[in-house]
């Protein structure tokens, strides 16, 4: 194989229009507008990603940021500033091109987003698993809880929670 793996980088803001494109694409169910992203960019770096080969084709993105305990924002909301104290890291947004599914990029942003919740304390991850996304999270820890998602995310769209590991001392 000539082309190295795609692998999970910090994202910028000069790559917003990339993800707009790649959230069309993915997500047309469940549009938000570009602002929404940025927003998320601003209030937490540490938790927005963009999966990209050898620098250059951006293949996907996550979004995640810390929020309260067993629920997550509106879908298209801006949210203005971050909860204080958060209870639980928010994987908000998660959408691979589909060139960029079964090569474990998606497991490996798991850790990613599992590990920032971690490094800041966090007790639990929470999630909309919309489609048919709620195997692959289930896969990965999540479960789903029986409180409703906000409107917006459609009848089929799941609550899910899991555990976060506490980091070690040595870590």
């Amino acid at each position: 194989m000539s082309e190295r793996r795609p692998c999970w980088r910090p994202m910028r803001a000069a790559d917003l229009p990339a993800v707009s494109v790649i959230a069309a694409l993915v997500h047309p169910a469940y549009p938000e507008e570009d602002a929404v992203v940025a927003e998320r960019l601003r209030l937490c770096p540490d938790g927005c990603f963009i999966l990209a080969r050898g620098g250059a084709a951006v293949l996907g993105y996550a979004v995640g940021h810390p929020w309260r305990a067993r629920t997550v924002p509106d879908l298209d909301a801006l949210l203005g500033a971050l909860p204080e104290p958060a209870g639980a890291w928010c994987i908000h947004d998660v959408a691979l091109r589909p060139e960029a599914r079964g090569c474990g990029a998606a497991g490996a942003l798991v850790d990613l987003m599992l590990g920032e919740a971690a490094r800041r304390g966090l007790p639990e991850a929470v999630l909309v698993a919309v489609g048919t996304a709620a195997g692959f999270w289930r896969r990965h820890g999540f479960r789903p809880i029986p409180d409703a998602p906000p409107p917006g995310y459609g009848a089929g769209a799941t609550l899910m929670v899991r555990a976060v590991e506490p980091r070690s001392a040595e870590a």
